[in-house]
């Protein structure tokens, strides 16, 4: 059984409030309250998760030429107890990890490369599980 919650496809982009304000309005969406980071997140009113990370050394992009920036990853969310087996699980299943911020401590945020070597991110919820129903 995955205890992945959700997955939020995230853009990297110069103006995150700007590019918001577009799929806020395409998806009939809500913009949801900001952690104090550079990442706005929006959820579609169909259940669309997007969000929108500020860089401002982004490109646009340059399909089909084969330049390499990274456009967008992906954000796998997981209540804070499952990290760490989720964790073993992607590496299980043949990512591989692209950094490491703190080998002494833990993260709430992990880097991995798919097998394809496409980016995502492991994110804590930042709150626990839900209960099972008996």
């Amino acid at each position: 059984m995955s205890h992945v919650e959700a997955a939020v496809l995230v853009f990297d982009c110069a103006e995150p409030e700007e590019l918001s304000e577009f799929y806020r309005d395409l998806l009939d969406g809500e913009i949801q309250p900001p952690d104090g980071g550079n990442r706005i997140e929006l959820v579609g009113a169909g259940g669309t998760r997007l969000a929108f990370r500020r860089d401002l050394n982004t490109a646009p992009a340059s399909w089909p030429r084969p330049d390499d920036s990274q456009q967008a990853h992906l954000d796998l969310l997981v209540a804070a107890e499952h990290l760490d087996e989720v964790e073993r699980q992607i590496v299980g299943l043949g990512a591989r990890p692209l950094e490491t911020r703190d080998s002494q401590g833990r993260t709430t945020s992990r880097l991995y490369a798919d097998p394809a070597g496409h980016p995502f991110c492991l994110r804590s919820t930042g709150r626990l599980a839900k209960p099972k129903a008996h």
